[in-house]
């Protein structure tokens, strides 16, 4: 008979198989065994199946038993009683992201939930403020069992935040150098809202992503940009000609001043030396008043006589010369002196 090939009228292979499997059983149970024995064996490694469970590296493992909480497991494999306990395991370190004010595409690109976004600044002004909020748990129980819907309260908690910061803001500093600010705060109070709620939740960072005017506004918000651009520029250039106008102005007035004073102080001087002179000149007119006046009397004559047109003849010899009248000096004009 040649491989594959079967007698007639014999039984076909799986009834044979299944009756050595049967007969195999019956020698393993002690010639006595059952489909109850086969279905008892199948349940015991089933149970024994559902009795193990892995907690990975990132996650930790939450034990309930009838529903209650039991214990919190580490990583590593663990075992608990079937069907009485359950096992959760969130991902503990894992860092979860919640989108307000917009939406991620499925191509990069972002769709705005104005409203999300649109919120009032502290001077009454129209923002739309896009931003991430980044989580991960901090208590496993809380996370699980506090509240019902995390995401959406997160959501909502966030909103009331964000809000709340900004509208306590002026549109300036949420638009320019105030954001890092307002992100701070409102991790801070979204922190806090949250644990009031005991939602086992750590905030890692809330990020701006987008703080602008509305578009049918920012035409606007633009001019005003403008004018307060044009209006730096202004009080720069006023401020650049007031630090250049009046150092030289000071300059000037300090110039005149120490002029003043030199001048003051040398006519000080000179009228000093005067005094100091007269004084001199009167000891010695005290001690030899004729030989002074004659002395002045010369000197003052040195002085005076030079710019005098004048002949002067002593009269012992008036009457012996001749009368003359200078025609020619006469006829010429007088020169002026400088």
């Amino acid at each position: 008979m040649e491989w594959g090939q079967k007698p007639p009228g014999a039984m076909p292979d799986f009834e044979k198989a299944a009756r050595e499997f049967r007969e195999r059983l019956r020698k393993v149970f002690g010639g006595g065994g059952s489909w109850f024995s086969i279905i008892g064996l199948i349940l015991v490694l089933i149970l024994a199946w559902q009795s193990i469970y892995i907690v990975a590296p990132n996650e930790q493992g939450v034990v309930k038993r009838f529903g209650r909480i039991d214990r919190l497991t580490p990583p590593g494999p663990h075992f608990k009683i079937p069907l009485i306990e359950t096992v959760l395991i969130p991902q503990i370190t894992k860092l979860h992201r919640l989108e307000i004010g917009f939406r991620s595409g499925g191509r990069g690109g972002t769709q705005t939930i104005p409203r999300e976004a649109l919120m009032l600044t502290g001077d009454m002004n129209i923002l739309s403020v896009e931003l991430i909020v980044q989580f991960r748990i901090r208590d496993s129980k809380e996370f699980l069992f506090n509240v019902a819907d995390l995401g959406e309260t997160i959501l909502k908690a966030t909103e009331a935040a964000i809000r709340q910061v900004v509208g306590e803001s002026h549109l300036d500093e949420a638009l320019t150098t105030g954001k890092a600010e307002i992100q701070q705060k409102t991790q801070d109070l979204l922190q806090k809202i949250l644990d009031d709620y005991h939602a086992g939740v750590q905030v890692a960072a809330i990020q701006l992503q987008d703080v602008n005017p509305p578009d049918p506004v920012a035409g606007a918000f633009k001019d005003v940009a403008s004018a307060k651009e044009d209006k730096e520029k202004l009080i720069n250039q006023s401020e650049s000609y007031r630090n250049d106008i009046i150092p030289k102005a000071k300059g000037e007035a300090a110039q005149v001043v120490n002029q003043a004073q030199a001048y003051s102080q040398a006519r000080v001087r000179r009228a000093e030396g005067e005094a100091a002179r007269f004084n001199e000149m009167l000891k010695e007119y005290q001690q030899n008043k004729k030989v002074i006046r004659t002395r002045l009397f010369l000197e003052t004559m040195e002085e005076i006589l030079p710019g005098i047109d004048k002949v002067i003849i002593d009269k012992k010899f008036g009457d012996k010369v001749l009368p003359y009248l200078p025609l020619d000096r006469m006829a010429k004009p007088p020169e002026v002196k400088p």
